[in-house]
């Protein structure tokens, strides 16, 4: 599994880092950023569960 996060399309609205803080934190610049590839099971679907909630859609599982 390997998570990909538009930098440039983020909004910064933060609900990946409050669904998944392990893979997901806030930048300087306010956007989020990936911090490390899910690994566990649960992260993995808590990663999928962030892409599919994300309002502007930069987060892809792949």
């Amino acid at each position: 599994m390997k998570i990909v996060l538009d930098h440039e399309g983020c909004i910064g609205c933060g609900l990946c880092i409050s669904t998944c803080p392990s893979v997901f934190q806030m930048a300087e610049d306010g956007r989020a950023h990936t911090v490390q590839p899910a690994v566990t099971e649960q992260e993995q679907q808590d990663a999928r569960t962030a892409a599919e909630n994300c309002p502007v859609s930069v987060i892809a599982i792949e």
